[in-house]
């Protein structure tokens, strides 16, 4: 072995030393992210529905609630299609808008259904993320074929809903709905996957792979926020 090969060999132990080191904290960074957006968003959603004036305002004015939707959809592509051009701070700045207003748009759940079932699926949903966070964390199966697939069964549900806005069918919602508790589980499972392997193939330790982190913990609350209204769908108790 000469000098050279050996120099490589060195420097590739240290980088692996270095993730192994770095790695726990970078996947505390997702959670830790993902749980202070999902507080966010309830402390937002909940102070909403309590103030009727800004609720109604919300709700009734269709150039408000079209903004919002819009802005949305814009800081979720950008975020994701510009992570690496971005600065941490402004990603999480981004971050941080997007969770403020998904909450104004699920202020209304509060006004729909009841306090005491919100908070029961609340926790059905924590328990069943939890689960499936842990099968894609620790499986060693490798699970991209079957994020494919649901990411199809995505579209086709997106489509669905969109064709059942204009039928109003309740069990053709219902039906959408378990397909999308069932979409949702599995791609909680996948996402914890590729977050997972996203973070141990990153280049470094800095800033670069704490952006990684930021990204993953977005499409990580995505996923609950998603998983939580299908199930509170299904058994959440109206007013």
């Amino acid at each position: 072995m000469n000098y050279n090969d050996f120099e490589i060999k060195e420097t590739v132990r240290d980088r692996e030393l270095l993730l192994s080191r770095a790695f726990p904290a970078l996947m505390r960074k997702v959670y830790v992210w993902m749980t202070l957006a999902l507080v966010i968003t309830g402390i937002t959603a909940y102070g909403v529905a309590t103030s009727p004036g800004l609720l109604m305002a919300i709700m009734t004015n269709k150039a408000l609630l079209l903004g919002i939707v819009v802005a949305e959809f814009a800081l979720v592509i950008g975020l994701s299609a510009a992570i690496h051009k971005l600065s941490l701070a402004t990603a999480t700045l981004m971050f941080v808008v997007y969770s403020v207003l998904n909450g104004l748009m699920l202020s209304s759940i509060f006004v729909v259904f009841t306090m005491s079932s919100i908070a029961q699926v609340f926790f059905i949903t924590a328990g069943t993320f939890a689960v499936m966070a842990v099968v894609g964390y620790t499986t060693k199966k490798d699970l991209t074929s079957m994020g494919k697939m649901l990411f199809m069964a995505l579209i086709g549900l997106v489509i669905a809903t969109v064709v059942n806005m204009f039928l109003g069918s309740t069990g053709f919602d219902l039906i959408i709905s378990y397909v999308g508790v069932v979409v949702f589980v599995g791609l909680t499972a996948y996402d914890s996957q590729k977050i997972k392997q996203m973070l141990i193939d990153a280049e470094d330790t800095g800033e670069t792979a704490q952006k990684l982190a930021l990204i993953g913990s977005l499409t990580l609350y995505l996923d609950f926020i998603n998983l939580f209204l299908y199930l509170l769908r299904i058994f959440g108790k109206r007013e």
